[in-house]
């Protein structure tokens, strides 16, 4: 039986009014005193617009490691995170339902990559071991001799603890469910992928042992949350360079899932990508506006080092997003084969931008949901204007000039003129407005 966008859908026991979902997206929060206030701006008007589900951004699980941007929000103080309430609160109040992303950067964390990060660890003595699964080529950064720690079993299932306490603290604060962040580089692909993981324990060696993690983080999860619906992101690296040798292909990908729903998860979310931080993640434009934006050139050198660095990144990026052009619904493929190895939930993200795309995934069994990512940044409201119009189309023209200044603790906003122009004019002539406004 065909399905509609406007149906509903179950997700770990869980009822959901529709089948958009707003994906995950860098709020730059930060742990002070405006956190709250700064994510009920961002996340309510998507509540407003009537999405069936969001997907709050990452939080690291352990306050000074695994941060993968500046402002991340971090879950591991349980007095923090139950003053989040609001955040939730505000989202139920729309008759929405949010679930929390846990996650850890692993090797792509700031102490690998950040400058700036780096230099005040030194300054202050901090922390500057970031933690890994893998061993052997992945010790050090050659350019400034960052040690990696890597795990030890023990320190694995620790790891997997700090994950089931914060799963529980969301959740006492009034988040719906857990979302796992699973792919994007994070410390999940890092164990998952052999071009990390050359691990020679149980969390080593098959693909069987590389996904084990995955298993022993749903276990803690789920002796701190019950039945509460707990989802992930999975990663395929279809989109490796020719030269990685070792990486996740699409079959690896699809068995990952198949383990993943034996292990007890509610959803999958699979996703394409290669096994680095690149344009692959997002593709589309190379965001050139934004790279030479003078208002952030001091914090793009001092994220990436000083100022040769920072245009040795930005040459890295051009040259990426040659080979990354924009697709529409680029993780099809991915979602359509695992979908036909499980029961659970498959939700698509990456590349949907109109509503006859959406329907036709749905209607043609592709995915059991959609998300969207970067149109929510264009458009705060979107799901007002995507369920009441079957011919409408996301104003995002996939610049990615709203990713660039992340790095540098920026908010992700859309700073194009021409979209937030035409945002303006569907404003004014009432496209985000619902019946149950106020």
């Amino acid at each position: 039986m065909s399905v509609t966008l406007e149906d509903p859908i179950e997700i770990g026991g869980l009822e959901l009014d529709n089948r958009l979902y707003r994906a995950p997206l860098l709020e730059h929060a930060g742990n002070g005193e405006d956190a709250v206030e700064i994510m009920v701006n961002e996340l309510e008007p998507s509540a407003e617009g009537g999405v069936g589900l969001i997907m709050q951004g990452a939080m690291p699980v352990r306050s000074g490691e695994g941060c993968a941007a500046p402002r991340m929000t971090f879950a591991d103080d349980p007095e923090f995170v139950h003053g989040l309430s609001p955040v939730p609160e505000a989202v139920h109040r729309h008759g929405g339902h949010i679930f929390a992303q846990l996650g850890h950067g692993g090797i792509r964390s700031l102490e690998t990559w950040h400058g700036g990060y780096r230099q005040r660890c030194r300054t202050t003595d901090s922390r500057q071991s970031p933690s890994c699964p893998g061993s052997g080529r992945w010790r050090t950064d050659s350019a400034d001799g960052v040690r990696l720690n890597v795990l030890s079993t023990e320190e694995v299932y620790e790891l997997a603890d700090d994950i089931g306490q914060s799963a529980r603290y969301a959740i006492e604060a009034g988040y719906d469910g857990i979302h796992i962040a699973g792919a994007t580089m994070s410390i999940f692909q890092q164990f998952a992928s052999p071009f990390y993981n050359n691990r020679d324990d149980e969390f080593g060696g098959s693909l069987s042992g590389r996904t084990r993690f995955f298993e022993v983080v749903h276990d803690a999860i789920r002796a701190e949350i019950g039945d509460r619906p707990l989802t992930t992101k999975v990663p395929a690296e279809t989109e490796a360079p020719w030269w990685i040798r070792s990486h996740l292909s699409l079959a690896d990908g699809i068995e990952i899932c198949r383990m993943l729903e034996e292990f007890g998860y509610d959803a999958v979310v699979p996703v394409t990508e290669t096994p680095f931080w690149d344009q692959s993640i997002i593709k589309g434009e190379f965001p050139e506006r934004a790279w030479e934006d003078e208002q952030f050139e001091d914090g793009y050198a001092e994220a990436f080092g000083g100022e040769l660095r920072y245009r040795v990144v930005k040459a890295a990026a051009k040259f990426s997003a040659t080979g990354n052009e924009f697709e529409p619904g680029w993780n099809e493929e991915f979602c359509r084969r695992v979908r036909a190895h499980v029961d659970i939930p498959v939700l698509q993200v990456g590349g949907i931008r109109d509503r006859e795309q959406i329907d036709r995934l749905l209607g043609s069994g592709a995915c059991d949901m959609v998300g969207m990512g970067r149109p929510f940044y264009a458009e705060p409201r979107l799901a007002a204007r995507i369920l009441e119009d079957d011919t409408s189309e996301v104003l995002c023209e996939n610049c990615n000039n709203c990713i660039p200044p992340q790095v540098t603790g920026a908010t992700g906003i859309c700073r194009t003129p021409e979209v937030l122009r035409q945002r303006g004019e569907q404003k004014k002539a009432g496209a985000y407005e619902r019946d149950n406004d106020p």
